[in-house]
């Protein structure tokens, strides 16, 4: 069996990973064995998890639980935003040339980010642009959660036959995935954790992935170590 790390940037992909992922590569033997927010700060000794946007704390822990576990057995993997990343992050200046083209520009992040860490085992993943693109896989969800939002649910879907993929909803300040759902349901910006779950399940993960390939392309390679 092959156990999985997870470093997740907050608590709403720590969720889906657990409520989602987690029975998904069950069926692949890949048990996914801890689910652990991303560092962003250690102070006298006490590591400091979830948010934050800096990229040597989450380095460093990644670094300290990979010499921990030396089994062959053992993989690691990410779910982070390229949505305001770190601006340390490695390769992010050069990355910039590839800016028109958010699939090469991520791929070429996370072999940035894989390069840094230096073990095999580590599988990078860098959400394009945040975890929110999912939801617009199907935003007839949000139906299911929220009162009298048919006008609501159409303008989200607008959007999303507005883009080749729901991945490739731009990262502006007020245009990424969850600004955009929060500008159409405030409560999600508070309720995000326990919501963004829920959504994501009602819509399922074959259609998540159906509609977002560089997701789909993560998962598949999941879902194959044990190959």
């Amino acid at each position: 069996m092959i156990r999985l790390y997870l470093f997740a940037e907050g608590q709403t992909e720590q969720t889906f990973a657990d409520n989602i992922l987690k029975p998904h590569l069950a069926k692949y033997d890949v048990f996914l064995d801890k689910i652990i927010l991303i560092a962003h700060a250690r102070r006298k000794g006490k590591v400091h998890r979830g948010g934050g946007r800096k990229y040597e704390p989450m380095k460093d822990d990644i670094l300290r639980f990979l010499n921990q576990e030396k089994g062959s057995n053992v993989f690691f993997t990410t779910m982070i935003d390229l949505y305001a990343i770190a601006p340390e992050f490695p390769g992010l200046n050069d990355s910039e040339k590839l800016r028109n083209n958010p699939e090469q520009r991520v791929e070429f992040l996370e072999k940035s980010f894989a390069a840094d860490i230096d073990d095999r085992r580590f599988i990078p993943y860098i959400q394009l642009h945040e975890y929110e693109a999912y939801l617009f896989s199907d935003p007839s969800c949000f139906e299911f959660i929220y009162d009298n939002c048919l006008e609501k649910v159409k303008i989200l879907q607008n959007i999303t036959d507005s883009y080749e993929t729901p991945e490739l909803i731009n990262d502006g300040a007020e245009t990424a995935p969850s600004k955009r759902i929060i500008a159409q349901f405030p409560a999600y910006e508070k309720g995000k954790v326990a919501d963004g779950s829920q959504l994501a399940e009602l819509i399922g993960l074959e259609t998540i992935r159906n509609n977002c390939p560089h997701f789909n392309s993560w998962l598949w390679r999941l879902e194959s170590l044990n190959s």
